[in-house]
């Protein structure tokens, strides 16, 4: 410890300062370039979600096998993973940002380039996270030292998250592109410096375990990647109802999050007048999105403790449902309040979902207890749970896009032709009724697939 601060906690950390500054800007902002920038068509748009939606739910169960079986350094041991797969990640996120040529309205090449944007991305994000996610769970078993990683991860987050903010004052939320590219450089680099730090400095209880079984281990590894091992253990994983229960909880909150990230920008600007609310109090607004949630987590760090994260987790579906159905009534010209609505709902959704690491951590102790494991199969339990609930983060656009374009969406940047302006209502509406009845179905979900969630730490 060093002025207070433990030095495990915080190289741990590091990554998901580093992740944090590039993920937020990623999704926050790659829906509407395509869209409104690049002008790609919705089908070359759909074939792009269809072609990631497939990828994003197999990377993960693979990546987390390979990490939890291979004999190569560089993919069994964690901080290897983060560290050589950083600069490649950093590389990854600035792929969307330089378009490959000057794109005309419909450009085949602007499909292939968000196909492949989009893969690369997830591939080295899950490579990395996955490996994060499982230091999380061998760190330590305690309850308070996991409890210590989420207040050091929220922290971490915070100052991620406020990339969001300095991106849409510095480029004027992407009117100055050469701004928004210039700044992109600088928080990848950043980005990759911060992974490289846990990499070097982090270390789990496992280590010393896994070095004196490794002679064991490699005697024991024939046809460790086998498919036969890889359905046996899926399997086992699977059979636990607490992660069936968590599972399809988690498939609607990262459809929700997706929801949020992707299109707050877009509904905003379109439901509230640009005379009411400045530019740089929508970059504000848009900050404040991605950097509440994680001060909303470290200020509730005593209530964690107190009331559990099972009950956190239950209020804040509670919460989101009553707050769309109080926006749905009052309506959408209250501007203020609209704002307000779109920038808390983004909170709560985010907060809550940065406690989905308890959770899971305690499944992966059950799993480990329950089929006398030597060692926790931590990344296969996160790739499995990734494997059902990430396609919610490709259909979650595509579904809202095709909702939009009914209503003439695509029109909307159009230049040449001047669209009727009643079609415009329909669309004002259209996006009114989705910020409202999306979040109020997904808290009815998760509140009757939350409930009976049985191991409440």
């Amino acid at each position: 410890f060093v002025l207070g601060i433990h030095p495990n906690a915080l190289a741990y950390s590091m990554t998901t300062l580093g992740a944090g500054m590039m993920n937020s800007i990623f999704n926050f902002y790659y829906v509407k370039l395509f869209l409104n920038r690049y002008k790609i068509s919705e089908v070359a748009f759909h074939q792009a979600q269809v072609v990631f939606m497939i990828w994003n739910a197999i990377n993960d169960p693979l990546f987390g096998y390979i990490q939890d079986n291979s004999k190569f350094a560089c993919c069994s041991r964690r901080q290897f993973s983060i560290l050589y797969g950083a600069p490649l990640y950093a590389l990854a996120f600035l792929l969307p940002w330089f378009p490959w040529k000057h794109y005309e309205e419909g450009d085949w090449l602007s499909g292939l380039h968000l196909i492949v944007a989009l893969c690369a991305f997830d591939g080295l994000l899950t490579f990395v996270l996955l490996a994060q996610c499982a230091l999380f769970a061998e760190i330590s078993t305690r309850h308070e030292s996991r409890l210590q990683l989420i207040k050091y991860n929220q922290v971490a987050t915070l100052i991620g998250s406020t990339s969001i903010l300095f991106c849409g004052l510095i480029s004027d939320n992407m009117e100055n592109f050469a701004y928004f590219q210039a700044f992109a450089v600088l928080v990848a680099a950043l980005a990759t410096a911060c992974m490289c730090y846990t990499g070097k400095y982090s270390t789990s209880q496992y280590e010393q375990r896994e070095i004196c079984t490794e002679n064991t281990n490699l005697e024991n590894s024939d046809g460790a990647l086998s498919w036969s091992s890889v359905i046996s253990l899926t399997k086992q994983i699977m059979t636990e109802k607490n992660f069936l229960f968590f599972v399809t909880m988690n498939f609607f909150q990262v459809f929700h999050l997706a929801f949020c990230n992707n299109f707050m920008m877009i509904f905003a600007d379109n439901l509230i007048p640009k005379d009411v609310l400045s530019s740089s109090i929508r970059s504000i607004m848009y900050g404040a999105g991605f950097i509440c949630p994680q001060c909303l987590v470290l200020l509730s760090h005593t209530s964690l403790k107190k009331f559990g994260y099972y009950r956190i987790i239950l209020f804040s579906f509670y919460f989101e449902g009553v707050a769309a159905a109080v926006m749905f009534v009052l309506g959408p010209e209250h501007y203020y309040l609209l704002a307000f609505y779109l920038t808390t709902n983004m909170v709560i959704v985010q907060a809550s979902f940065s406690l989905f690491n308890l959770p899971l951590a305690d499944i992966v102790d059950a799993d480990l207890i329950k089929h006398k494991r030597r060692s926790p199969l931590s990344s296969m339990v996160f790739g499995t749970n990734a494997l059902f609930t990430k396609p919610a983060q490709s259909l979650a656009p595509m579904l809202v896009v095709t909702i939009l374009n009914q209503f003439g969406y695509e029109n909307l940047n159009d230049e040449v032709a001047q669209p009727d302006p009643s079609l415009f209502l329909g669309l004002h509406d259209a996006m009114f009724y989705l910020i409202c009845l999306v979040p109020l179905c997904i808290a009815v979900i998760q509140i009757l697939t939350w409930t009976p969630f049985s191991i409440q730490n």
